[in-house]
C-alpha cells in the first residue's frame, strides 16, 4: 500500500482531492503514509482520528498534505466546519472515510476504494475512478 501511495503521489498536485473509502485496517491511513513519503512532507503521518484533520507542511518545496479522518463527523455540515475550502487550492487533501461526505469539495477528485481479502496474506485491493476533468485524461491502471 505504502509503495502506491509513494507512485500516486507523482501524479499528485495543488488542489487535488483524494477520498478514501473502506473497512477499518483496509489500509487507508498506510496508503497515505506513501503518498506523504512520495510528497516528501513533514510526518510522520499517522491517522488522525481523534484530532480528524493534520497538516503536513512540504520539506521540498512541494504542496502541503492535509489529511482528514471523517469517520466521526456527523455529516457534510462538521467537515465544512473544518474550512478545508480555505487551503484546498494549495494543498493535496486526503479524506478517509469521506465517501457521501467529501464529495461536495471539489468536482475534481480521485475516488479511492480498498479491500482487504480474507486470507492469511490479507492482500489488498484498491479501486481508484478518477472523477472530474482533471482526471479524465489520465491513466490510473497499474503497470
Amino acid at each position: 500500500m505504502r509503495e502506491l501511495g509513494v507512485r500516486l503521489a507523482g501524479l499528485l498536485r495543488p488542489g487535488d482531492l483524494v477520498v478514501m473509502t473502506g473497512h477499518l485496517g483496509a489500509g487507508k491511513t498506510t496508503l497515505t503514509q506513501g503518498i506523504g513519503e512520495g510528497l516528501k512532507v513533514r510526518g510522520p503521518v499517522t491517522s488522525p482520528t481523534f484530532v480528524i484533520a493534520r497538516v503536513h507542511p512540504s520539506l521540498a518545496a512541494g504542496p502541503p498534505l492535509v489529511h482528514v479522518d471523517a469517520y466521526r463527523l456527523g455529516g457534510f455540515a462538521e467537515l465544512d466546519d473544518l474550512d478545508l475550502d480555505a487551503s484546498l487550492d494549495e494543498s493535496v487533501t486526503i479524506v478517509e472515510w469521506g465517501e457521501g461526505l467529501a464529495e461536495g469539495l471539489a468536482d475534481d477528485r480521485l475516488e479511492m476504494i480498498i479491500s482487504r481479502g480474507d486470507g492469511p496474506g490479507e492482500e489488498r485491493e484498491v479501486r481508484i475512478v478518477g472523477v472530474g476533468h482533471r482526471w479524465s485524461d489520465l491513466d490510473l491502471h497499474a503497470d
